[in-house]
């Protein structure tokens, strides 16, 4: 998977997302205790652009960013030192989280968990969580539901055409069970303002049954506190987007 171009365009792709939905369900998801505790040590997984990483700096947390992507790390920091905020960010693989002080809280938010192509990689990633949380800490997650996998993705065509950036969004059923890949390519327009310049990329997703989910992660030592979709309490009959709440 490349995240060439696809890191500069990003934000500006995402730019009707409502990130405080995700700063409130953190805020929500905090037990009562961790209300005492000066500083939170907050990792977030699979940062990105750091888009994230930045608002829970503004709330007071003490924050880590991750991700395998050198260029969407590149952004994220420049960004961290534009809004003035203290954030480390480091390029690991959440597969093998090494070498941190261990956190109150981890984030992978935003489907990125979806990205890791295997079971096998699943679990991994669990397990690596886990180890990197202080014992009654928090890891919250989202995945993409298996009904958008199948009935909102597959075989589907998205296309924009904004004056800058264009692009074709095009959703093919995957090589596995209920995965989907994503053909895109990026329109965007030169400096001079006649001419644009096309970029594509291919991404690919999978998910996974909600009770497989679980398995894995009570095999890695997690309890959990709570699943809901689509940033309600709880799930819905054909969700989109399901949250996982879990304790170490």
């Amino acid at each position: 998977m490349s995240y060439q171009q696809f890191a500069y365009l990003y934000d500006e792709l995402m730019k009707d997302i409502d990130y405080n939905q995700w700063i409130s369900f953190v805020k929500e998801s905090l037990p009562g205790e961790f209300t005492s505790k000066s500083k939170l040590r907050v990792l977030d997984l699979a940062c990105g652009t750091g888009e994230l990483s930045v608002r829970l700096a503004d709330e007071g947390y003490e924050v880590t960013g991750v991700d395998l992507s050198e260029e969407m790390l590149a952004v994220a920091h420049e960004k961290a030192m534009e809004k003035g905020k203290k954030i480390t960010f480091y390029q690991q693989n959440m597969m093998e989280l090494e070498g941190y002080e261990k956190f109150d809280v981890i984030l992978c938010f935003c489907d990125s968990l979806n990205y890791l192509g295997s079971s096998d990689d699943v679990k991994k990633t669990f397990q690596s969580v886990f180890n990197q949380l202080e014992d009654g800490g928090l890891f919250l997650f989202d995945v993409h539901s298996i009904y958008k996998m199948n009935h909102i993705f597959a075989d589907q065509t998205f296309v924009s055409n904004a004056d800058d950036i264009s692009f074709i969004w095009n959703c093919y059923q995957g090589e596995f069970e209920n995965s989907v890949e994503h053909d895109l390519s990026f329109f965007v327009k030169k400096e001079n303002g006649n001419e644009y310049v096309r970029y594509d990329e291919v991404h690919y997703q999978r998910t996974f049954e909600l009770s497989d989910y679980q398995k894995w992660l009570e095999a890695a030592g997690f309890t959990l506190i709570n699943i809901s979709s689509d940033f309600q309490h709880t799930i819905a009959e054909q969700p989109e987007r399901v949250f996982f709440s879990l304790k170490k």
